[in-house]
């Protein structure tokens, strides 16, 4: 290879990696700022996730089973369904508000993108900080499940990297659909898709009961299976609740839910970086 060959290499390597650092410079002062927002407002953002998992753990966990309108075991399959919810349901009101709010009103936006940072690396931080988030939120559940349930408190141990990775992917998940809905609708429609999204996924995710103990109602299983917070919340049964007489809880098997989780991650964040993309470039 000639002198001449080499010259073009040597002149652009440089400049690539100055992008480059420009860029992860950026980013990382995009994501120090919005760290330090959510360091401030941690007592708020604790508030507003932690009330309706509290409420629910009480009235469904401890009052029912207490005046033997549930069995006592109830509350052993109602914690995972209520983690998943937590975990699927943070992230997703997040991203949704927040973006709503920087395309519209605040148009924060701009500022970010006259950044050095590609497009859709502005999408993903956003979605990577509400995904910690929606972890934070989740784990504080258990805590709070611990001095609510007492003795009905059962977790297995045993599981805890699957729990975790269940968890995280859940979340990026709750995130990603977050992305488009934040991208798509003006700020003004949210409040009112709120209203219609969280009870329908809430009472189709299988947050109060196992996918298998819906076999007498075969329609409203099937239905039920085209909500990703079934599969979220039957993984995470999987992870937590302790075998009985050495037999596990029938959930769905882990093959199907990982590759419903998966699948639909890939889907939303794709669709959400592309819409993204569409609505801030003009």
């Amino acid at each position: 290879m000639s002198a001449v060959d080499t010259i073009p290499t040597a002149l652009t390597t440089p400049r690539h990696r100055g992008h480059a650092g420009a860029a992860a410079i950026a980013l990382l002062h995009i994501v120090s700022r919005d760290l330090l927002v959510t360091r401030r407002e941690i007592v708020t953002f604790l508030l507003q996730t932690l009330v309706q998992p509290l409420f629910l753990l009480f009235v469904f966990g401890k009052v029912l089973t207490s005046i033997g309108t549930a069995t006592a075991g109830f509350s052993v399959v109602l914690l995972p369904g209520v983690v998943a919810f937590t975990v699927f349901l943070t992230p997703l009101q997040a991203v949704t508000i927040d973006l709503g709010r920087d395309l519209a009103f605040t148009r924060e936006i701009d500022d970010r993108l006259l950044a050095p940072v590609p497009h859709a690396l502005v999408a993903l931080e956003k979605v990577v900080l509400a995904a910690l988030r929606g972890l934070v939120g989740a784990a504080c559940v258990f805590p709070i499940a611990y001095v609510v349930l007492g003795s009905g408190y059962h977790v297995r141990s045993d599981l805890v990297g699957v729990l975790i990775g269940l968890m995280a992917l859940t979340a990026l998940l709750g995130a990603s659909i977050g992305l488009v809905l934040g991208t798509v609708l003006p700020i003004t429609k949210m409040q009112l898709l709120f209203s219609l999204l969280i009870m329908p996924l809430m009472f189709t995710g299988a947050t109060y009961y196992p996918w298998s103990s819906l076999g007498g109602l075969r329609w409203f299983q099937v239905v039920t299976l085209f909500n990703p917070l079934t599969y979220a919340a039957e993984g995470l049964r999987h992870a937590m609740v302790p075998a009985v007489g050495g037999h596990a809880l029938e959930t769905l098997q882990m093959g199907w839910v990982l590759l419903v989780l998966c699948a639909c991650l890939a889907g939303f964040l794709g669709a959400g970086l592309e819409l993204f993309r569409r609505r801030v470039v003009t």
